[in-house]
């Protein structure tokens, strides 16, 4: 038997790196021809830095709007909020700066303009579902009007993806949702950008992309080209992580990390992942407990669950991490600690008495149902779950 296997390309044009946003935006929606510029982001960058403020004066009479109230987790109502200011906007480009928030708002945004969606119950139509089987079910959905370009601000690599995450707080699920061109036609990695992101969201969102890369690579179904780049981006984002940590203020070692991360998620909604990422939305769904986070208390734990699956993976990971004689778990757990970040479930605020919702809510993430080391029921994600407290 030969090999065999599929990877789909994004509906990305280019990666813009190392320019000032503001100069960056203001050419791509020359090149693009848009004449009425939407904004989406966080409050604290729209109201409490300039970074906002710079791109809005370089679009200059090219700017119609904004909306800076996205919330973590993307809740449903929140999404439904950022459509209805688009629609009322009517803008012919998004451009989308912060973190995975605002990225994942605007990526079911579209999805809703895309099938007229205007209510939570409607969305329930088109997300991911996991069969009984483990198999998916994926809607199609169609093109949206607009595009959005990304300016991200942390390392959590959804400028990287057409897959969006959104929560039903009914459910206390996060769910998944896809298109083709709902993610990011045009990606600005601008460090100077990133100086007003809190250390602990950098460097967790930086153990985000680190899990990007190490469940890509160990995946049950991996692919030649992403082991390349998802190994040289683990190298990068480990080095430059711990160089950021030392001096917050070099802009090359935070350039660095943001093209580790590039490089890390090439694996992102185009390769099977497993249960550090399935687990870890139901983390936030249920404990609120911030993304990057959750790979911080969970990725160490999978991989110690997976080992007899793909010890021989895992090798590789030790290998880019440049100690290959140690365990991959062990030294991404070195890792996260040496950063400083939160390595155990207690240390983020989940409670024993999270732990039935958490698995139920996994057994329907397609995640955890790719898992190299099969879980086949809501028992083996309290075991994973008991080993991370």
């Amino acid at each position: 038997m030969i090999m065999q296997g599929r990877y789909e390309f994004l509906a990305q044009d280019r990666i813009v790196y190392g320019v000032p946003a503001a100069e960056a935006v203001k050419e791509a929606a020359v090149q693009m021809d848009a004449r009425r510029v939407f904004l989406v982001t966080s409050k604290t960058l729209s109201r409490k830095t300039d970074v906002i403020d710079r791109i809005r004066l370089a679009l200059g009479e090219r700017y119609c709007g904004l909306f800076d109230e996205c919330v973590a987790h993307v809740p449903r109502e929140s999404v439904l909020r950022a459509a209805a200011a688009v629609r009322s906007a009517d803008p012919d480009l998004i451009v989308t700066v912060g973190g995975g928030t605002p990225v994942d708002t605007v990526k079911v945004l579209l999805l809703c303009l895309a099938q007229d969606v205007t209510s939570e119950d409607g969305l329930d139509e088109y997300r991911i579902r996991v069969l009984e089987d483990g198999s998916r079910s994926i809607p199609s959905v169609g093109k949206p009007p607009i595009r959005q370009i990304v300016v991200p601000t942390t390392l959590s690599g959804a400028e990287f993806s057409n897959l969006g995450g959104c929560s039903d707080p009914v459910r206390q699920v996060k769910d998944l949702y896809t298109g083709r061109e709902i993610g990011a036609q045009i990606v600005i990695l601008d460090p100077q950008v990133t100086v007003y992101t809190p250390e602990w969201l950098w460097l967790s969102t930086g153990i985000r992309a680190v899990d990007h890369a190490v469940e890509t690579v160990c995946s049950r179904k991996p692919q030649p080209f992403t082991d390349a780049t998802c190994l040289h981006g683990l190298k990068m984002l480990s080095e430059s992580l711990r160089h950021t940590k030392r001096q917050p203020d070099d802009l090359d070692a935070r350039l660095q990390s943001q093209l580790g991360v590039w490089l890390a998620s090439t694996g992102l909604g185009r390769v099977e992942w497993g249960a550090s990422h399935g687990i870890g939305h139901q983390l936030g769904a249920v404990a609120d407990v911030p993304h990057g986070y959750t790979s911080c208390v969970l990725l160490h734990n999978v991989l110690r669950y997976n080992r007899p699956a793909n010890g021989d993976r895992q090798a590789m990971i030790s290998q880019a991490l440049g100690k290959p004689d140690e365990e991959a778990a062990d030294l991404i757990e070195g890792l996260v600690r040496g950063l400083g970040m939160p390595a155990r479930l207690q240390d983020v605020g989940v409670k024993r008495e999270h732990f039935l919702a958490i698995a139920n809510g996994g057994m329907q993430n397609m995640m955890v149902r790719s898992n190299p080391r099969t879980i086949s029921g809501p028992q083996d994600i309290i075991e994973i779950l008991e080993q991370a407290m």
